[in-house]
């Protein structure tokens, strides 16, 4: 078998290791859940792609990604209960019907229009899915994924909300809450129960998480962003050991900050505009 850019190429090729006569022992024995965490990895990697604005593993990364949808819809047909042409004409059905100023006679103005029209769309769906599914009090939060990682959902969560006005007023509120909280952490450290502390941090993530939204930035992404800051600083405190020819675990606080401090300081001078704690 040769391949090709057509996608029908691919959908054969899946089959064809689901075979039960003649496909792979390892495709033939996994099932949804064995390889639904494949389909989150997949994404994750296309997302790093396009943030490290690499276009040659972006190509390749889109390509495992693909493979998911096709690898389930296979699965789901050998089962009977959908194949992936029923995927194909179920999204282009909804991207027609969610855009009716493209597809239809509805002019929207402008792009803040057209999202406003495309959740209006989106509210009514969900009301028509919990009938469905006989969900005689469908709430706005029900299709926020459980699934998505805690800050992302939580983002999402308060996001929801907001849309029908339960929402702080401005960034100030916002800030106050944390401060709120974080004294909250302080009270049930002191109390020395374990249960209200983990209790405690939480809430308190979950209001940086409502602080990020109203700000406008993706709490996730900030984080990876924090997270790559770290590690690319912690990298140069490492390398600065190896210099002194000092083990990391031996070489004492003072010290190991006197090197994040150094590669702080020089971050700071090729952007003097940009304030970074520790």
């Amino acid at each position: 078998m040769q391949p090709s850019r057509d996608i029908s190429r691919l959908i054969e090729i899946m089959a064809a290791l689901r075979d039960p006569s003649s496909g792979c022992p390892w495709d033939l024995v996994q099932d949804f859940r064995s390889i639904r965490h494949y389909t989150i990895e997949e994404a994750y990697e296309v997302a790093d792609a396009i943030e490290r604005e690499d276009f040659a593993d972006l190509r390749e990364e889109l390509g495992d990604l693909l493979l998911q949808p096709i690898y389930h819809a296979q699965m789901a047909k050998e089962a009977g209960h959908f194949d992936i042409g029923d995927v194909v004409e179920a999204i282009t059905e909804k991207l027609i019907r969610r855009h009716p100023h493209v597809f239809g006679d509805v002019v929207a103005d402008g792009a803040v229009d057209a999202q406003d029209r495309w959740e209006a769309i989106k509210v009514r769906e969900r009301a028509a899915k919990a009938e469905r599914k006989g969900d005689v009090e469908p709430s706005i939060l029900d299709d926020v994924p459980q699934v998505l990682p805690a800050l992302a959902r939580a983002e999402k969560l308060t996001k929801r909300a907001a849309k029908v006005g339960f929402d702080w007023p401005d960034l100030v509120a916002v800030r106050a809450k944390i401060e709120e909280e974080l004294a909250e952490v302080a009270e049930a450290e002191t109390s020395g129960d374990e249960g209200a502390l983990r209790e405690e941090i939480g809430d308190l993530l979950f209001a940086v998480a409502n602080l990020a939204r109203k700000a406008g930035v993706d709490p996730e992404a900030a984080l990876r962003d924090a997270n790559s800051k770290f590690t690319r600083r912690f990298h140069y405190v490492e390398a600065r050991c190896r210099e002194d020819a000092v083990e990391p675990a031996s070489a004492g606080l003072d010290r190991l900050d006197g090197y994040w401090n150094e590669i702080r300081s020089k971050d700071k001078s090729k952007d003097p505009t940009r304030q970074s704690g520790r």
